[in-house]
């Protein structure tokens, strides 16, 4: 990072655990959402055993990858520098490559979901025009907020984490004094294990745990970041796997309505803090030259790179109106994907830096290291075969992965001849 923008951030308001703790929340949950598709796909005791299997295969190998890298090496632009500086230029450029490309879907999702949940209300309001409409004015709300800088996003994710968990802990409270518990009606039992389509299961469940390295990118926005990444992980790490277990043993039409109470705040909440992480990624992508350095600029008093906001906020809602239909399972893959190189970084560092300075360190030496990416590997190389049998016109997911993924490539070597860094030193290799 130039030092110049360094201390500029510095000099800006800080975010800090329990702020931290909230933010994470929304990245990757943002409300025990999406288990109604689970429950379809599995049923309600294979959707329960998905929910506990999960996070222990993926989101707790990963926000304790996070926390080692995060502790070690806490600097604006987060995953983006680990692999970087552990892999080299070529493999951090496709790292932010994939993650941005993931964004595209993953950003498109939430303005979606927000109109989708009003419509539960007002279905007039959503009408025609008036649900692009609305959609958009979410998308501007967020980017305003991001403006404001890391703090306001941070607090203002405590207050709606409450307003969203309200009407659980409150339905939670009722379902256990009256003895009921949802999960279907009796006359609706849930197909037999043996029928469940299990894999599509947990490829939703994963992406409803993705995005526990998200944070990392405001590194250096962050109070005390060596002591405040490995809490702030395993903090969230528990209330997202406490909120979505909480969800789903209410169950039942009464969670259905809960989800259309606090469905809008989920996906507002959602937008602004991925915002908060993303638009980090161009801004240290300009630093280092593939980018117009205008994507450093930042804001005096917030330190907030408001271009990269505005800019990146337009790319967004030009994709909006596509919808989210086939996104899902390209979001797993590519972010996914991006997901595996920080494992590699993490193996990569513990290598090449051995002496570095790790707060929180993975237990079990290099071993432990490489262990705890053979979980999240399973579960990518089964998002993978999935992706073959999604199709997309005439062709399949899985072949659009590919492709966007070889384009990184592409365009990696484009960049370095454009901004005349073609016979620059390689850093890192």
């Amino acid at each position: 990072m130039n030092a110049k923008n360094n201390t500029m951030a510095k000099g800006a308001a800080k975010i800090s655990v329990v702020p931290m703790i909230a933010a994470t929340y929304f990245m990757v949950a943002g409300g025990p959402y999406g288990l109604e598709d689970i429950v379809q796909k599995t049923g309600y005791t294979a959707t329960l055993l998905i929910l506990v299997i999960t996070p222990l295969l993926w989101s707790l190998p990963t926000a304790m990858m996070v926390s080692e890298l995060a502790t070690a090496i806490p600097e604006e632009g987060g995953f983006y520098i680990w692999v970087r500086r552990g892999m080299g230029r070529f493999w951090g450029f496709q790292e932010t490559w994939l993650t941005l490309a993931g964004s595209v879907f993953e950003m498109a999702l939430y303005p979606n979901l927000c109109i989708a949940y009003i419509g539960q209300f007002m279905p007039g309001l959503v009408a025609g025009h008036r649900g692009l409409i609305l959609g958009f004015a979410m998308i501007a709300l967020c980017t305003a907020w991001n403006i404001l800088g890391v703090r306001s996003v941070g607090e203002g994710s405590v207050w709606l984490n409450v307003a969203l968990l309200a009407p659980f802990v409150a339905l939670t409270i009722l379902a256990l004094g009256s003895g009921r518990f949802g999960g279907g009606s009796a006359d609706a039992a849930p197909p037999p294990l043996r029928h469940a389509d299990l894999l599509g299961g947990v490829l939703i469940a994963m992406w409803n745990y993705m995005g526990w390295d998200n944070l990392s990118t405001i590194a250096g926005e962050v109070e005390a970041p060596q002591r405040a990444y490995s809490r702030a992980m395993f903090g969230a790490v528990l209330l997202v796997i406490v909120s979505y277990i909480i969800g789903q043993i209410v169950g039942g039409e009464t969670l259905a309505i809960a989800i259309a109470l606090a469905g809008v705040i989920g996906a507002i909440g959602s937008f602004g803090a991925l915002m908060l992480s993303f638009t980090r990624l161009p801004l240290v992508m300009a630093e280092d030259g593939y980018l117009p350095r205008i994507f450093a600029r930042r804001d005096a008093r917030t330190g907030t790179p408001w271009v990269a906001v505005l800019v990146c906020a337009a790319f967004w809602a030009i994709c909006f109106p596509l919808g989210f239909d086939k996104s899902l399972l390209l979001d797993v893959m590519l972010t996914g994907a991006s997901i595996l190189l920080e494992f590699c970084a993490l193996v990569a560092l513990r290598v090449r830096e051995p002496e570095m300075a790790r707060p929180f360190r993975v237990p079990g030496g290099m071993a432990g290291a490489v262990a705890i990416g053979v979980p999240p590997l399973a579960l990518m190389i089964a998002a993978f075969a999935r992706n073959r049998a999604e199709r997309i016109g005439s062709t399949n997911e899985l072949t659009v992965g590919i492709g966007v993924i070889a384009a990184g490539v592409a365009v990696y070597f484009l960049s370095r001849v454009i901004s005349g860094k073609k016979n620059a030193p390689m850093e890192g290799r």
